[in-house]
């Protein structure tokens, strides 16, 4: 299982600074989690105060 960064994100960048894998990064307009470098660990969904962040089978939709 691997995570996903729904349109639910307000691009605080609190999940980029704790994840310990750095599996979460940056583009020009939003941030994506590079599921190659995911451990499922969980933290970044853990600090997401917007439930943006879901295990990747949840459906959901994006912008």
């Amino acid at each position: 299982m691997s995570f996903q960064i729904t349109e639910n994100c307000v691009k605080c960048g609190k999940c980029f600074e704790i994840c310990p894998w750095k599996a979460i990064k940056e583009n020009k307009d939003d941030f994506y989690i590079a599921t190659e470098l995911c451990a499922d660990c969980g933290s970044c969904a853990s600090i997401c105060e917007n439930s943006a962040i879901v295990p990747e089978h949840y459906k959901t939709k994006f912008k």
